[in-house]
């Protein structure tokens, strides 16, 4: 009895071994089959892709030739339509198009598409002049300086260089700040003008880049009298005459030459008056020179009587100094 169940019990166990190695067949099975099943699904999935490739590349012919066909026909085209359609040549004779009707935002957008595609060949220079100086008509001014000294950098031979020059220096004019900001793009313009004049100097617009630097430097004047005036005006004295001073050397010729030379005058005094006695002497000569300074160049000026004041403080007060070192 105890034999049979013995027989019994290993007959029962060789059957779960078969079951085990039946399912661990089954199971090895199935991974192979996910295994191929994961490598079809990527076959399929690159040639769904290849296929998708092979009709987008297709699609934009087709989509040019209904574009030019619309263009042929004489039926308006979105600019946008036409940079999508891949037609180069379409591309270009819409945007000289467009140039020559001064519609300057569209023929800019159509110019700068089709760069790209001309790029190394005879047109590359004339297509990014014209981007360039469609930006400059539309006003923007900033795109524009980048493009154009991207084309003087580049194109140094072209025939449109003059041209590109003098709108460069124009960029740089309209982008001139007013005279309280920061004069750098107004000293940038300056140079920019006597740059074009020294290198085309039979150049027709020679007159007015001369006017207009004449302009911009009277904006300098008037930027370095305001700098100078803010320390009067808050009464900082001392850095005020420095300022005004410098100004003085730094424009010679200014049209605020009697304001800036009142202002020392008037600062030596002010200086003079409000330091401590050690320092008064040697402030109050100073406003005498300023006085001297100013009468010598504008003797009718109405200022005159304000400044006689000051000046005779001032010697009164050297008068009773030099009487006092005497004792």
């Amino acid at each position: 009895m105890r034999f049979r169940l013995f027989v019994i019990t290993l007959h029962d166990l060789a059957r779960i071994r078969i079951r085990t190695n039946i399912h661990a067949s089954v199971v090895g099975l199935l991974k192979d089959m996910m295994k191929w099943g994961l490598k079809i699904v990527l076959v399929v999935a690159l040639t769904i892709l290849c296929i998708g490739t092979a009709l987008a590349d297709i699609a934009p012919s087709k989509s040019a030739k209904s574009t030019r066909e619309l263009v042929e026909q004489g039926k308006t085209v979105g600019t946008h339509r036409i940079i999508k359609s891949g037609d180069p040549e379409l591309i270009y004779s819409e945007g000289i198009k467009y140039y020559e009707l001064q519609k300057w935002k569209k023929a800019s957008d159509l110019f700068d598409a089709c760069q790209a595609y001309y790029a190394g060949s005879m047109r590359e220079d004339s297509i990014a002049f014209f981007a360039a100086r469609s930006k400059f008509k539309n006003r923007d001014y900033s795109t524009s300086t980048v493009q154009l000294e991207e084309f003087r950098r580049k194109f140094g031979r072209s025939t449109f260089l003059e041209d590109a020059e003098a709108m460069l220096a124009m960029c740089n004019y309209y982008l001139a700040p007013g005279p309280t900001r920061d004069q750098t793009i107004t000293s940038q313009a300056i140079i920019s003008f006597t740059e074009f004049m020294e290198r085309y100097p039979k150049s027709e617009r020679n007159e007015a880049f001369s006017n207009l630097t004449e302009e911009l430097t009277n904006r300098l004047k008037q930027k370095v009298y305001i700098n100078a005036y803010t320390y009067f005006k808050i009464q900082r004295y001392k850095s005020a005459i420095v300022a005004f001073r410098n100004a003085l050397k730094q424009f010679p010729e200014t049209p605020y030459r009697e304001d800036i030379l009142y202002h020392i005058a008037v600062s030596c005094y002010r200086l003079a008056h409000n330091s401590v006695p050690e320092k008064q002497a040697d402030r109050y000569l100073d406003t005498i020179d300023a006085y001297y300074s100013f009468i010598d160049e504008f003797p009718e000026s109405k200022r005159c009587k304000e400044l006689e004041r000051y000046n005779k403080e001032a010697k009164n007060f050297m008068d009773k100094n030099n009487i006092e070192k005497q004792k």
